[in-house]
Order: C-alpha cells, then sequence, then structure tokens
C-alpha cells in the first residue's frame, strides 16, 4: 500500500468528514444570517422555474442512489431478490436520468447568472468556486455511471471495492486497498466528491440543511377589524360616510 493511497483513502475522507461537521456547526453557530441562498428570484423568474425544479429533484435522486449504492451492501439486495443485473440496470437507467437532470439544471442556472445582469451582480467569488467543484462532481459522475454500465469498456461492479471502502471509512477501519483496486473514473469521483464536501458548509450549499420545520407548528397570524375604540381608529374624513355597518 503506497503513501498515496493512505492519503487519498484514509487521510482525505476523515479530513472532509472533521471540516465538514465543524464547518457546518461553527456556521450554524456563528453565521446564522448567512445561512441562506441569497435567493435570486426577484430579478428572473421565468427561466428558474425550469432550472431550479429541474437541478433540485435530480440531485435529490442523485443523493438517493449513492445511499443505496453505497450504503446497502452487495448481499442484502441478492437476499432481497433483486439480482446484480436487475441493481445493475436500474441504477444506471436512474442514475443516468437523474445525472442528466441535474447537470441541465445546473447548466441553466449557470447560464441564467452569467446572462442576467442583476443577478450576475449578486454572484460572488464564493459562488463561482462552488459552481466550479459542483458541476465538476456531477461531470465526473456521469462519466463513471457511463464507464460502469459497459457502454464504454467493460461493467464495473463499484460495490465490490468503492462501496465497502466507503463504509469501512465510517465503521473506523478503513480499506484503502480496496479503493486503490477501484477504476481510475471513481477515484476521480471520489475526491471531487470529498473536496466538494469539504467547501460545502462555507458556500450557498450549506441551505440543504434547512428545512421550516417550525413554520409547521407557529400558531396562527389573527387579523382583526378594528373597532371604533381601537386607540389606532382613525374619525372618518370629512365629506364621506362609512357603508354598511
Amino acid at each position: 500500500m503506497s503513501a498515496q493511497d493512505i492519503l487519498l483513502w484514509v487521510a482525505l475522507p476523515y479530513l472532509t468528514i472533521a471540516v465538514f461537521v465543524t464547518g457546518t456547526f461553527w456556521r450554524y453557530r456563528y453565521d446564522k444570517f448567512g445561512w441562506t441562498t441569497r435567493s435570486s428570484q426577484l430579478h428572473e423568474r421565468k427561466l428558474i422555474r425550469i432550472a431550479s425544479p429541474l437541478f433540485h429533484l435530480g440531485i435529490l435522486a442523485v443523493v438517493g442512489g449513492h445511499v443505496m449504492g453505497l450504503l446497502i451492501p452487495e448481499s442484502w439486495t441478492n437476499a432481497a431478490g433483486l439480482s446484480e443485473d436487475a441493481y445493475h440496470l436500474m441504477a444506471v437507467g436512474l442514475g443516468a436520468v437523474a445525472g442528466a437532470c441535474t447537470l441541465v439544471g445546473v447548466s441553466l442556472l449557470i447560464y441564467r447568472r452569467r446572462t442576467n445582469g442583476p443577478v450576475f451582480n449578486a454572484t460572488t467569488k464564493n459562488d463561482k468556486a462552488m459552481y466550479v467543484f459542483l458541476v465538476a462532481a456531477i461531470c465526473l459522475g456521469l462519466v463513471t455511471t457511463i464507464i460502469g454500465s459497459g457502454v464504454i469498456g467493460d461493467g464495473y461492479n463499484y460495490r465490490e471495492t468503492v462501496s465497502p471502502w466507503f463504509r469501512s471509512i465510517f465503521l473506523l477501519d478503513p480499506k484503502p486497498e480496496l479503493m486503490a483496486e477501484s477504476l481510475p473514473s471513481f477515484k476521480i469521483h471520489a475526491v471531487a466528491g470529498m473536496l466538494l464536501f469539504i467547501i460545502w458548509p462555507f458556500t450557498r450549499l450549506v441551505h440543504a440543511f434547512s428545512a421550516p420545520v417550525l413554520y409547521l407548528f407557529r400558531p396562527y397570524v389573527v387579523y382583526r377589524e378594528r373597532g371604533p375604540h381601537d386607540p389606532g381608529s382613525r374619525e372618518p374624513r370629512r365629506g364621506w360616510e362609512k357603508v354598511g355597518s
């Protein structure tokens, strides 16, 4: 096992987890007012109505695919009666569609930011760097999907190498030799994904951990008509008479 493998498949994953967790906590603790997407919907609505749903629904499907592919062992799906060929076909089909939707969505969002003056002026250097890492991770994910499917070259079962390595990191028993055996495209995609998660807490992507849960439990806003004895009521203007009761 080389020092490079130890650095990439042991040190970097734990560094990523440490920065991601502490960075998210720091951001929530000391930058609550900056915990926002800085929405630009007021500047342009036509294009964002298409781009935003495409990106968000696509990325949710991508995350779901990663959870199933990385966290659920192959033995579990086999025990459930899902053959490797059936799983492979489902993963490639859904993964390709989800990845394409995500890529089209983020491309439209970037095009919108570049061509719309007010939106472009509201784009920071931090946003530009974030888009570079995000698009790189998405494109590399599509490449690994195509290669793993066998469209280019032979098919590759990443659940025998990448998935066990991923689970070993969280079990505190890292097995870098498994990742070292995987295809170069999977290695590059893994590194790009870890770099994305390292910068995640310090960009607008942090809003992914926000949800208006308390909104469901807040009291109703009660509107009451002002009566004649309310301090804020005013006498009717001269020449006007009140209509109705």
